[in-house]
Formats: C-alpha cells, sequence, structure tokens
C-alpha cells in the first residue's frame, strides 16, 4: 500500500510542480487561470492523501470554486472586445 502512495505522492508532486510553473509561464490569463485550478485541485489530493478531508475539502471550495471563479469573471469582463471597430473620422 505505501508503494501506491509513494507513486500517487509522486505523481501529484509532478503536476502541481508543473501546472505551477505553467501558471508563470503561459501568456494567455485564461490558460494560466486554467493551470491554477490544476494547481489547486492536485494541492487538495496531498490533504487527502494526509487523511485530511475536511481541509481537501475546504480547499476545493474556497480556492477552487471561489478564486477561481472571481479570476474567471476578472478576465471575461476586462478582456479586450476585438469583434469591436473603431471607425475614426
Amino acid at each position: 500500500m505505501a508503494l501506491y502512495e509513494s507513486i500517487a505522492f509522486a505523481l501529484f508532486a509532478l503536476v502541481t510542480v508543473g501546472s505551477a510553473a505553467g501558471v508563470v509561464l503561459v501568456r494567455d490569463v485564461w490558460h494560466s487561470a486554467l493551470l491554477l485550478g490544476v494547481s489547486l485541485v492536485s494541492v487538495a489530493v496531498f490533504y487527502v492523501l494526509n487523511m485530511a478531508a475536511f481541509v481537501a475539502t475546504m480547499q476545493i471550495l474556497v480556492y477552487v470554486g471561489g478564486v477561481l471563479i472571481l479570476i474567471t469573471f476578472a478576465v471575461m469582463l476586462t478582456r479586450e472586445d476585438e469583434s469591436v471597430i473603431e471607425v475614426t473620422p
């Protein structure tokens, strides 16, 4: 059983570090927000591996459900509309 836990830990450690690096390195804000969601969910998996189900649930509800949705709305509301063509007389 400890072998499977070690493999799961290593797999989610790679996912966490890779997605966290992607948050910083990706140029598109939308993709960066999605990678942040992947990173936060994989951190919640670490809490599950440590038998802290309540903390994992709060991680998903508060950070993924709240902060990531707030970032998504901010990106959608502040994105420049490319379909509007400005005409100067």
